[in-house]
């Protein structure tokens, strides 16, 4: 009988992880809401059941009696792996550490407590007043509002950025520069948020990277450094991610050892994690916030891979199972590019490089049909393409990228 391996999640980033389960030897049991996914399809078993729906869920596995659950690019999806694999003696996090890795008002608490470089924060509840706090003079009476020593107080000095305390994709994402665009982008922040709050930090200068580790049994182990290319201000949705980003010894080492305390904060010690980060013209480091899953948009399930040689869903699906992920290399390194589809501009330039560079192309996906929605977050885009490179500068000459 073969061994199974549960699924939480069916859309494109996740059939990666389901091929490649396939591909070890399980047998792969898949939950998602029905909405026709591509791993509805791909599946040995598909169930169509929300993958908020952790109790449902749980009763299912109890049947199917897995060796592993798994998920690689969602933090909704890694509430339920965890509070599944507990229940169940599986491997995966503490349901606290999945609390302070899904929630970035518990985030950034558990980075001020452990000392972590991270922005200043303030939290904003649905019933408070936003009156009140544009009128507080921070200097005097900040400490009476604040008896929590966990709390660290954001002086209000524009801009910031606001967003909800737990959700992921770019969704409620502002950058504000004033009071009444704080006002706004606060009440739109709460209303995307499961819990109803809103987290307003400072805007930390910086260009601003992702960095890709595996950890296995409490030990950390760094993959990849990315850089990320987005829209900028004011929601910041990502239209490219690169790899390898080459950093200088010291920038290297001092990062790796930053995110492993972080990690340790959040009490990581299972499975992949996604760090974001800035680092300014100075060479300091900020955390901007640390996900205990892949990265999404294809950084942990293909741009790794391209980049280093490393299987990071492999690793993550054996780390799932109880064993020590491998550091053997399945490819020859290259340069990895993704760049995602967001108008007509967009769709030419994929034209050309399947006309002028097919050799370049690792993956296109499917791509919608541009202008049949407003791009609001990075759920909406319509596409994208992936490109394994020569150089770095093969692959920003042909996607025809700058930097911000």
């Amino acid at each position: 009988m073969k061994n199974r391996l549960v699924v939480i999640g069916a859309n494109d980033f996740q059939n990666q992880l389901i091929v490649k389960a396939k591909e070890k030897g399980y047998e792969t049991h898949v939950f998602a809401w029905k909405d026709g996914s591509i791993g509805e399809k791909t599946a040995d078993f598909f169930y169509p059941i929300s993958i908020i729906e952790k109790e449902e869920i749980l009763e299912k596995v109890r049947e199917i009696n897995p060796k592993g659950i798994v998920s690689i690019a969602s933090d909704l999806a890694t509430v339920t792996v965890n509070y599944v694999a507990n229940e169940l003696n599986l491997v995966g996090n503490s349901n606290v550490s999945t609390l302070v890795s899904t929630n970035k008002y518990e985030m950034r608490k558990a980075f001020l407590k452990n000392h972590i470089p991270s922005p200043k924060f303030y939290v904003i509840n649905k019933g408070f007043d936003i009156d009140t706090l544009l009128n507080i003079n921070y200097n005097l009476e900040m400490d009476k509002l604040h008896k929590n020593p966990n709390v660290n107080v954001l002086p209000l000095s524009f801009p910031v950025i606001i967003k909800p305390t737990d959700r992921s994709g770019s969704r409620g994402i502002n950058k504000v520069f004033n009071n009444e665009e704080l006002k706004e982008a606060v009440f739109k922040s709460i209303e995307v948020s499961f819990e109803k709050k809103a987290i307003i930090e400072e805007f930390v200068e910086g260009n601003e990277y992702s960095a890709e580790f595996i950890s296995y049994d409490g030990e950390h182990y760094f993959l990849a450094v990315t850089k990320k290319f987005t829209t900028g201000a004011p929601h910041f949705i990502e239209t490219a991610h690169m790899e390898p980003v080459q950093l200088e010894k010291s920038e290297k080492e001092n990062l790796i050892n930053i995110i492993k305390d972080a990690l340790d904060s959040l009490q990581v010690k299972n499975g992949a994690s996604h760090s974001e980060f800035k680092i300014d013209n100075h060479g300091n480091i900020k955390i901007i916030e640390i996900g205990a899953r892949m990265g999404g948009d294809c950084i942990g399930s293909d741009l790794v891979k391209i980049s280093t040689g490393y299987d990071f869903v492999d690793m993550v699906i054996d780390v799932a199972c109880g064993k020590a992920p491998s550091f053997i290399k399945v490819r020859d390194p290259k340069a990895a590019f993704i760049k995602f589809i967001f108008n007509e501009e967009d769709l030419k330039l994929v034209e050309n490089i399947k006309k002028n560079y097919p050799d370049k192309i690792y993956r296109i996906s499917e791509i919608d049909k541009v202008g049949s929605r407003e791009v609001v977050d990075s759920s909406t885009r319509y596409g994208y393409i992936i490109l394994a490179c020569d150089s770095v500068k093969e692959g920003y000459d042909i996607l025809k990228l700058k930097d911000l």
